[in-house]
């Protein structure tokens, strides 16, 4: 094994030489585990909202209907990975990227203890504010953590991919797991003792990444970009402060409002509205990283094909986070779920696209080097165009599925194999789109602007699970006729948005720099 550092914490090896994680730099393996056990908190955590807010109040639940539940859950996800653009920006200006990781670790950790310790009040404001307290710490956390990835490969290329492809495992190992404990202590033995567990899952990632960071990661990640005037660094700073302090104010007033009952807040109404905010601080941003954002022209370039990436991941987004609401509910109310007299938790077809990813992963780093290597490496547009094309067809097997339970007038509840099919074709396209979009965003994105760029990959995510948390309420055992359409509907965008980049491909490569095109 490769000695990365010395005693001081330096790096006497560049990240290109170490390869003491499985052929990648030990630095990997610290985001890896760091990763996991964050993904474990999010994901044990997500699946079980929507079935607890929607559960009886004599099941232990808030008794809300199913729409405004679904609602809440798209609001909550869409902002957690909306907040990973100022996330970016703090840590691109002001923390640097590890400071801004352990700071996100810890609010996550919060938040955990707050929705635990709501379950002794009799209120629902520690709940939500420990949903608050997630978003705000998964956006210092998120974005940063993957741009370190990036760092670690300096050199660019398809072992980058391959690295991002080993990190995504990661992602899917804790997602895995994390629904399997937390669904089955949540459906089984108490809503609280799920979201308990997500909370320890999380305390692990802290701790981890407290004693890891050092010893394997040396000085990457350290110091925010700072410029090389003082004087304007200065201001720069004093600016992101000001513009913190005050959002954090605004913040504590909406809360204050809205737990004393000033402020009444319509999850339905707020969802469909963030939809117009989402998209317009993309257009926003977009705007002015090539009017004021001092770009030259070639950067101008690849910003360009990160803006037409972000589009198409953002289609495919708001078909694939449909999982936690629209095909979570299916899998409770449609589902034959009796296993030898063992009901499966519903929650535990959540884990089904990750247990795929944990399967096929390491195939598809090996299949991006392997083409790369024999000089048939495809581009990133390429890879996106098959993931919405496979994404599709896990969603055409949906059209199927409903159109079974609605002959039947719902009386009959389907074999669980549509849902686990349906999940391998998302997940084959999950693994041509997610990790190479990572990878992509590190390698297009200019230097001073590489965190931001990672937060407004994770917009598209944002958008994405918004519009699955608004149309999850649609699959609703009395309203049947709904449920058909809305496969039918999520199937034809991806198909048509596959079509659309498939012949639009050989243009985008045309903007990527020549160095960049088969990299990409």
């Amino acid at each position: 094994m490769s000695t990365a550092i010395d005693g001081t914490g330096s790096s006497p090896v560049s990240p290109s030489d170490d390869r003491g994680f499985f052929g990648h730099p030990r630095g990997l393996s610290t985001l890896f585990f760091t990763e996991m056990w964050e993904r474990f908190s999010y994901y044990g955590l997500r699946p079980l909202l929507v079935l607890f807010m929607s559960a009886a109040l004599a099941n232990g639940g808030f008794g809300m209907d199913r729409a405004t539940a679904s609602a809440i859950v798209g609001i909550y996800a869409a902002s957690v990975y909306l907040a990973s653009l100022p996330g970016g920006w703090i840590a691109d200006r002001l923390l640097g990227l590890r400071r801004a990781i352990m700071t996100g670790a810890v609010l996550i950790s919060c938040g955990h203890i707050s929705i635990g310790l709501s379950s002794f009040a009799h209120t629902k404001v520690p709940f939500f504010l420990g949903l608050i307290l997630i978003v705000m710490g998964t956006g210092l956390l998120k974005p940063n953590i993957s741009a370190i990835v990036g760092d670690l490969y300096p050199e660019g290329g398809a072992r980058r991919d391959a690295g991002f492809s080993i990190f995504y495992m990661g992602i899917n190992v804790g997602a895995f797991f994390g629904q399997i404990v937390t669904g089955f202590l949540g459906e089984k033995y108490g809503w609280h003792f799920g979201f308990g567990a997500a909370g320890v899952g999380m305390l692990i990632g802290l701790a981890t990444f407290s004693l890891m960071a050092k010893k394997t990661l040396g000085s990457l990640g350290l110091e925010p970009t700072r410029h090389p005037d003082p004087v304007i660094q200065a201001k720069q700073v004093r600016t992101i402060k000001l513009v913190l302090g005050i959002g954090l104010a605004i913040l504590a007033v909406v809360i204050a409002l809205a737990a004393t009952g000033v402020l009444p807040l319509n999850a339905l109404a707020i969802g469909q509205n963030m939809t117009y905010v989402l998209v317009g601080v993309a257009v926003v941003y977009f705007g002015y990283m090539f009017i004021g954002g001092g770009l030259n022209t070639e950067e101008k370039k690849r910003v360009g094909v990160i803006f037409i990436l972000f589009v198409f991941a953002a289609i495919f987004w708001s078909a694939f986070e449909q999982a936690p609401t629209s095909l979570n509910l299916f899998a409770r109310d449609f589902t034959d779920r009796n296993l030898g007299g063992f009901e499966i938790p519903a929650t535990w077809f959540q884990s089904v696209n990750s247990f795929f990813i944990f399967l096929m992963a390491p195939f598809f780093a090996w299949l991006w080097v392997r083409m790369a290597r024999q000089g048939g490496e495809l581009s990133s547009p390429a890879k996106f165009a098959l993931g919405l094309f496979f994404a599709g067809l896990g969603f055409v097997i949906m059209i199927f599925a409903a159109n079974s339970v609605v002959s039947s007038g719902g009386a009959i509840k389907v074999s669980p194999w549509w849902l686990v099919a349906s999940y391998f074709f998302q997940t084959i396209g999950e693994l041509c789109l997610s990790p190479v979009g990572l990878s992509s965003m590190t390698k297009l994105s200019p230097r001073r602007f590489v965190g931001q760029m990672m937060g407004i990959w994770f917009l598209a995510s944002a958008v994405g699970n918004l519009i699955g948390g608004l149309v999850g309420g649609r699959v609703d055992p009395e309203k049947l006729e709904q449920m058909p359409m809305l496969f039918i509907i999520t199937a034809a965008s991806l198909m048509l948005a596959a079509l659309v980049l498939f012949a639009a491909t050989p243009v985008i490569r045309k903007l990527m720099p020549k160095d960049q095109v088969k990299q990409t």
